[in-house]
């Protein structure tokens, strides 16, 4: 019989961690924390345009990543920018 009350039974309650990625995520912390020295060692090898890809290929996992967002103007609204001056 299928579930019509709209009610959730068994599995993870909201806002819970999964266990097993976050035992990843440490192991993986871990690894990357033990090999730093080697880790600057093998970028400092790379030629510049590689160490570049390569940084900014692996910030992906430590900075976030910022969602586009999109600027609706209806037609009868006019849109004004608001303008900064330094001096």
């Amino acid at each position: 019989m299928a579930n019509t009350t709209g009610q959730k039974f068994g599995g993870r309650t909201k806002g819970a961690v999964n266990k097993t990625t976050a035992e990843i995520r440490d192991a993986f912390s871990l690894l990357v924390s033990n090999n730093l020295d080697t880790l600057d060692a093998d970028l400092n090898s790379l030629e510049p345009l590689q160490r570049l890809k390569m940084i900014i290929e692996l910030s992906k996992f430590v900075v976030p990543t910022l969602k586009a967002t999109e600027l609706t103007v209806e037609p009868n609204n006019r849109f004004e920018p608001i303008i900064f001056e330094f001096s």
